[in-house]
């Protein structure tokens, strides 16, 4: 077994992930005849197949699967070898791959990328959004350098720093204003819209209103917020979102906005990396621009 190369277990890789040598050759910027010729080379210096190839399917064999397991921890080690050098700089620079929830990502990084810009002008930002067990996923592999969450997310190999809380607020029909603003019991009589399965935001709504989330529900599961606010202002029901979302969210919309009594539904966004992280500090540094970023788009 020689002439092993760090491309071919990076593409390896990318087509363990994806399964289809299309999407692994576009993730790696190739051509997919390059990724299969690379493949192929790898699977004869290895003397053994590591995908079964059908029609329709690529998936891995049985070797492949434990060979994939090896090759996330070799490249991960190889990555922390480039974040070891960049730990030993004064300044923090090159590549900063930052995952974002889909309930964040839209209100808080237009001013983040702006403030990071600025005080960190060497930073090649990476953005990543995707849902929070995609963004576990990818943290603990390598392949993100930190991720923007709802916490707890309660994984002991992860580092967790609280950055700010904010509330959810109550969307409803705009000829709903002034109404009484209903509690958590009130609103599971009536049509909660809210994201489909997935997004921890859901999963936070429905305890605020104690609906269990394996329980039939009649609604609308959307994708997005903005497309819960939207049909909130076509009459469909009223649904709840974070506070962080009202400005963008609400602007075209023929909707009102009522903010519930205490004790409030809120949640606590955070970073998390992994502990073993070669560049905790710097993360811990860019840990203090996100909580002022959000702090300033909550104010």
């Amino acid at each position: 077994m020689n002439n092993l190369t760090l491309r071919q277990l990076r593409y390896f890789q990318a087509l363990s992930r994806h399964a289809h040598f299309g999407r692994a050759a576009d993730a790696c910027a190739i051509s997919q005849p390059a990724l299969s010729v690379q493949i192929k080379e790898l699977e004869e210096n290895l003397g053994v197949q590591l995908f079964e190839r059908s029609a329709r399917h690529v998936r891995l064999t049985g070797f492949g699967e434990e060979f994939a397991l090896r090759v996330r921890d070799i490249l991960r080690s190889v990555d922390e070898l480039a974040d070891m050098a960049r730990a030993s700089q004064a300044e923090l620079a090159g590549r900063l791959r930052i995952g974002v929830i889909p309930t964040v990502a839209p209100y808080l990084l237009p001013s983040l990328v702006g403030a990071l810009s600025r005080s960190h002008p060497g930073l090649d930002l990476h953005i990543r959004e995707t849902q929070t067990s995609k963004l576990m996923e990818e943290v603990s592999e390598g392949r993100l350098d930190t991720a923007i969450v709802a916490l707890p997310v309660s994984e002991p190999a992860f580092t967790e720093v609280e950055l700010f809380a904010e509330d959810f607020v109550l969307i409803r029909p705009e000829a709903d204003a002034g109404k009484p603003t209903p509690n958590g019991e009130s609103l599971r009589k009536m049509r909660l819209l809210l994201l489909e399965e997935g997004h921890c935001f859901r999963d936070q709504a429905l305890s605020f209103c104690n609906i269990q989330s394996t329980l039939p529900r009649e609604g609308l599961d959307g994708s997005s917020l903005s497309t819960l606010v939207q049909m909130v202002g076509a009459g469909i029901g009223v649904t709840l979102i974070p506070d962080m979302a009202v400005p963008v969210e609400t602007r075209s919309a023929a909707v009102s906005v009522a903010r519930f009594d205490t004790p409030r539904p809120s949640r606590t966004i955070g970073m998390i990396w992994r502990k073993t992280s070669p560049i905790a500090g710097q993360l811990q540094v860019i840990s203090e621009s996100v909580r002022a970023a959000g702090t300033e788009q909550l104010a």
